[in-house]
């Protein structure tokens, strides 16, 4: 059928505003000519011709899909045009139902999952829905949006309309779904939940075992009920024909709890599901791929025989190989220790702390008080000249004002001391070189030091070598060294081999094993390589300490795979096995993994984790953890896997990656209300740990965290002090108390742990470092010698930088894991926790836990004193116990700073504290001195001379401050 607009109206009318001359239809196309000729197919029409009425006559308008274009045609034969526009538009109709029908299918999938969306009897995981939505999206790309009203039977377009508002706010009507789910599903099950265990579940158990998402994490904190949740989720998949029981897979870590589990669902269900540990999973996939399991190393199995392995490996690697050896001399030589010195402090007392928490200890067996004095014994001990440190100089030096002289070093074999000088050049304006000193360093009076020395050797003829720190910043301190000391000694410089069995001697070598230990695990867990992890400590700035350890490190791990000879360790297995997934030589049946502790996971785990749930498209995940309780860094465990939990596991949703639930448990069993929360505040501290709620379920007026300040002389006596207090409970309820004895190490064990038992027979009483006390519980936690330092809590020596080469993120709070640690410990108890707290060597953790009032701590008379600053250094004096009753008081750092005070005159126990713009010292006693006009921290007392009477400074003769008796 052909229609032609009239002409005379086209060219001088349309022609120009770009309607058409003519307009065919041929069945299945339509053709136009005039300005814009070209030919329209069924597919290209965008809706129904019209026809409509104009002031010459009517016209037909096409519109198609291309920029919604129009085509118009001008005539005065409205029947024709009529005529024209119903066969066009029937054979569109027909045309458009042809291609929804050839589609019916996948419409009537994704009808059906509309449908199931509006009234859910499944939790609507993003995997269940997405692929409906994905073929929604691209049928709506090439169909759906290019129909209306007028191109379908009217049924067929109520379902377009349906898909076109599903794709409109997916996410949304899913959310919503989830929502209706949930409530329904939490009261249909209401009978299983209440009857489940003893007590009934809480909403927030009842809420994670319906939610069924890709990936769901639930935040299970310290006695939130984590191992009911899991057991239910299992039993909940199982009773409502979710999965069949073979296809659920329950992980744990310990097979106690893979067994507990696995007992607990089938007594509770009736079905047994697989529970299983990560490693008995793996051999059993590399049996059934290999059709039989490998030889399982010896030490698989065995922490310490893995770290006596590494122990002997690298005694036979250093033996056998001169670099590794000479490495390793290097480590405990200076290698070992940051490249820090007093330049790089503002504060005396920041310099003693890094000091006292690197241990400075030379080849020889002292300790020294700088990394440069460190550096200098050691260069002496490996050539052979035999020295002595900080002797008594040959001759008395007495001086009212000065300690009697100690030089640096003393070369026994000539009699030559050696002072080495911390100062360094600096240029002036006027292009002199001046000496200066640290920041924290009085210049004048280091100088006038210096001096001193010097004149006291001339004065004796004594020889004197000196050294400066200049030297070293110049990197010639050790070549300026040699060069000095040639005229008066002849080195012998000791062999390898004497010097290896020096460090095997010194006892130093567990620690720096058990770094070699921990850092090998996460390197073949994450699958690294030694380029990776050069690349890595660039990035970090670990500087040469990462570079001597990697040295080491290299052929450590090279002879260790060769111990292995064809058996295999946890690493091997759970790769191995993860692989075989992988690569689809091993079929998993698998719709549900639930796993326990899921805050222990490595690398290595998450691999074979992730290979299982990707051979299912319905595959989902459950994991129940708590990263306030991710303490097994040394053991492999990742905490970043569980803070990134969407990232790593999580679905796939409307182009949105990620997709997940988390649920807080938020209410714990266990502790009572000021355990709980303080135990949060403190765990919190650390921004980077996920926020979760806690709800105690038990509450007390009582103090339930408690501080003991502890000395060397009292601390049996304070423990057994804390043991019958506890036991009173006993005489009021005629129950025992179970009390839990904690240790950051092993050796925090009482050695009279026995008599400690049969002298309060009232009570329960265990002891357990705090790794393995993790999942216990009772009545009342003491925590043993909690104290500053390299083995003290926090521990230094855990939290290694060298581990962020084989970590894909740094963890860059101060003490994180050793925060942890201090969280696990806190929520063992029930009612209770003591800290046993050293006095002298104060802990960061205690010092938190005590000046902050938000924590509810309470504390003895010592913890409770006031802190008062020490004049000399900056850091804390603390309050000392004499045997006859009074105190004094000394610098935290007594060995480096040395300052001590006695106590008030007038009452024996207080501490003079100056009175800002006066000159007096006031004691709380309300005794007032005479400040000290030469120290900071002073105050004044009478003595007697030869010439009468007099004011000097309580720290004569350490200083001279001194001042006439008033005149009364």
């Amino acid at each position: 059928m052909h229609i032609n607009t009239n002409k005379i109206i086209f060219y001088f009318l349309d022609k120009w505003r770009g309607n058409i001359a003519s307009i065919s239809f041929k069945g299945d196309r339509v053709v136009i000519t005039g300005s814009q000729s070209q030919t329209v197919m069924m597919a290209d029409i965008h809706r129904a011709p019209i026809i409509n009425q104009k002031w010459l006559g009517s016209e037909l308008l096409l519109t198609v899909l291309s920029g919604r274009k129009k085509f118009r045609i001008r005539g005065d034969d409205e029947t024709k045009q009529k005529q024209l526009a119903s066969n066009i538009k029937n054979a569109w109709q027909e045309y458009n139902n042809k291609q929804f029908s050839a589609q019916s299918n996948v419409i009537q999938e994704i009808i059906s999952t509309i449908k199931i969306l509006e009234n859910p009897d499944r939790f609507p995981s993003a995997c269940l829905i997405n692929n409906s939505l994905n073929k929604a999206q691209e049928l709506d790309g090439w169909l759906l949006s290019k129909l209306n009203a007028s191109a379908l039977d009217q049924s067929n377009f109520k379902n377009v309309e349906a898909i076109r508002e599903f794709i409109a706010a997916p996410s949304r009507i899913r959310k919503s779904a989830i929502k209706s789910f949930t409530e329904n599903e939490i009261e249909k099950w209401s009978h299983f939940f209440d009857k489940f265990e003893t007590n009934p579940l809480t909403f927030e158990q009842r809420l994670s075992v319906v939610t069924d998402e890709d990936a769901t994490l639930v935040l299970a904190g310290a006695g939130s009920g984590k191992t009911s949740v899991i057991t239910a989720k299992a039993g909940y998949l199982i009773k409502s024909k979710i999965r069949k029981p073979e296809e659920v897979l329950l992980l744990a870590f310990a097979r106690g709890a893979a067994v507990e589990m696995s007992e607990r669902i089938l007594e509770k269900c009736g079905e047994p599901v697989q529970a299983s540990t990560f490693h008995a999973l793996a051999y059993s996939i590399i049996g059934q791929v290999e059709g039989g399991k490998p030889a399982l190393a010896a030490h698989a199995t065995d922490d310490k025989a893995f770290l006596v392995l590494i122990r002997d490996i690298l005694i036979s690697v250093a033996s056998l190989n001169p670099d590794v050896s000479k490495a390793v001399i290097g480590w405990f030589s200076s290698d070992r220790l940051e490249d820090k010195s007093e330049w790089d402090f503002q504060k005396k007392h920041d310099f003693y702390v890094y000091i006292e928490k690197v241990e400075l200890r030379t080849l020889q067996g002292e300790t020294v008080k700088s990394f440069e004095e460190l550096l200098i014994a050691n260069w002496l001990y490996e050539n052979g000249v035999e020295y002595e440190y900080e002797p008594d100089y040959e001759y008395s030096t007495k001086d009212p004002t000065k300690r009697n002289y100690c030089p640096d070093f003393c070369l026994t074999e000539s009699g030559v001391y050696l002072e080495h000088f911390g100062v360094r050049k600096k240029r002036t304006n006027g292009g002199d070189d001046i000496l200066v000193t640290a920041p924290w360093i009085d210049r004048d009076t280091y100088l006038e030091g210096m001096e001193w020395k010097r004149g006291i050797h001339s004065t004796h003829d004594t020889t004197l070598i000196e050294t400066y720190s200049f030297e070293r910043e110049e990197g010639r301190l050790l070549e300026a060294l040699a060069t000095k000391i040639e005229p008066y000694v002849s080195l012998q410089p000791r062999s390898l081999e004497s010097l290896f069995d020096r460090i095997m001697d010194m006892n130093e070598i567990s620690g720096f094993v058990q770094l070699l230990a921990n850092f090998l695990r996460n390197f073949k867990s994450g699958g690294y390589s030694i380029e990776e992890c050069k690349t890595k400590s660039e990035k970090a700035k670990l500087g040469r300490r990462a570079k001597a350890f990697l040295t080491i490190f290299g052929p450590i791990f090279e002879a260790y795979e060769q111990s292995l000879k064809g058996r295999i360790d946890f690493e091997d297995m759970i790769l191995r096995a993860a692989k075989y997934v992988e690569t689809n030589k091993f079929r998993s049946l698998y719709g549900h993994i639930l796993v326990d502790e899921f805050q222990d996971i490595s690398r290595s785990r998450a691999k074979l984790v992730k290979a299982l749930l990707s051979q299912r498209d319905d595959a989902r995940l459950f994991a129940v953890g708590d990263d306030w309780q991710s303490i097994y860094r040394f053991a492999g465990s990742d905490i970043h896997l569980m803070r990134n939990f969407g990232a790593e596991f999580g679905g796939v949703f409307d182009g949105e990656t990620g997709i997940h639930s988390t649920i807080d448990l938020g209410r714990t069993f266990r502790s009572v209300d000021k355990i709980a929360f303080a135990a949060r505040r403190f765990i919190l501290k650390n921004p980077n740990q996920l926020t979760k709620t806690v709800v105690a379920l038990g509450t007390t007026k009582a103090p339930a965290i408690k501080i003991v300040s502890t000395f060397k002389h009292d601390v049996e006596r304070k423990l057994a002090e804390t043991l019958t207090d506890i036991q009173i409970e006993f005489n009021t309820t005629g129950k025992k108390s179970s009390v839990l004895l904690l240790g950051r190490y092993r050796f925090n064990c009482p050695s009279d742990l026995y008599e400690i038992c049969q002298n309060h027979p009232n009570l329960e009483i265990n002891f357990k470092t705090i790794h393995s006390s993790k999942g216990l519980e009772a009545d009342h936690v003491i925590l043993l010698q909690v104290f500053r330092g390299r083995i003290g809590f926090p521990s230094e020596i855990v939290d290694d930088p060298l581990l962020t080469m084989v970590s894909p993120e740094a963890e860059p709070f101060e003490h994180a894991e050793e925060r942890r640690v201090m969280y696990v410990a806190m929520t063992r108890a029930r009612k209770s926790v003591t800290i046993m707290a050293s006095a002298s060597r104060r802990s960061a953790f205690v010092s938190e836990l005590a000046d902050d009032v938000e924590y509810g701590v309470t504390a003895d008379k010592e913890a409770q004193a006031k802190t008062h600053t020490c004049g000399d250094c900056q850091g804390h004096l603390l309050p000392i116990p004499k045997l006859d009753g009074g105190t004094f008081y000394r610098c935290e750092h007594n060995e480096l700073c040395g300052n001590y005070l006695p106590a008030c005159s007038a009452c024996s126990v207080g501490f003079p504290e100056r009175v800002k713009g006066q000159p007096y010292a006031i004691c709380a006693c309300s005794q007032s001195f005479l400040s000290c006009p030469k120290c900071s921290d002073g105050w004044l007392i009478e003595r007697k001379g030869r010439f009468g009477r007099f004011l000097s400074c309580v720290k004569f003769p350490r200083c001279a401050g001194r001042a006439k008796v008033p005149v009364k």
